[in-house]
């Protein structure tokens, strides 16, 4: 169900995370399972299963989500650049059925990525 995964246990602080930021919109927490020196992960309030489930209703919520992505890139120092990852269902990687951003940098990446 998917009010009942792990994302939105800590957006409801149902479960601690290292929060590097929060508004009415959104919620960032350092991955516990980090892919590079800095991996934050930017999870909507709101109830998404995936990308795939956007609307257009939600056109101001993933644009601010990539501003957040900056704003967090910029405070985490991430100065010589990072990457932002969108992953989508199965193949496309996503294991919490809840929409999420990954903010990765620290470390050199290459293409392509997987």
């Amino acid at each position: 169900m998917l009010k009942d995964n792990i994302f939105q246990k800590i957006i409801d602080k149902q479960i601690p995370a290292k929060i590097a930021y929060e508004d009415e919109w959104c919620v960032a927490f350092h991955d516990i399972n980090a892919q590079a020196p800095v991996h934050v992960l930017i999870v909507p309030r709101k109830a998404i299963a995936t990308h795939a489930d956007l609307t257009d209703v939600d056109r101001d919520l993933v644009g601010h989500m990539h501003l957040i992505a900056v704003k967090l890139a910029k405070d985490l120092h991430l100065d010589d650049g990072y990457r932002v990852v969108v992953n989508c269902l199965d193949r496309g990687g996503q294991t919490v059925p809840h929409l999420h951003m990954h903010l990765l940098g620290g470390r050199d990446f290459h293409w392509p990525p997987g």
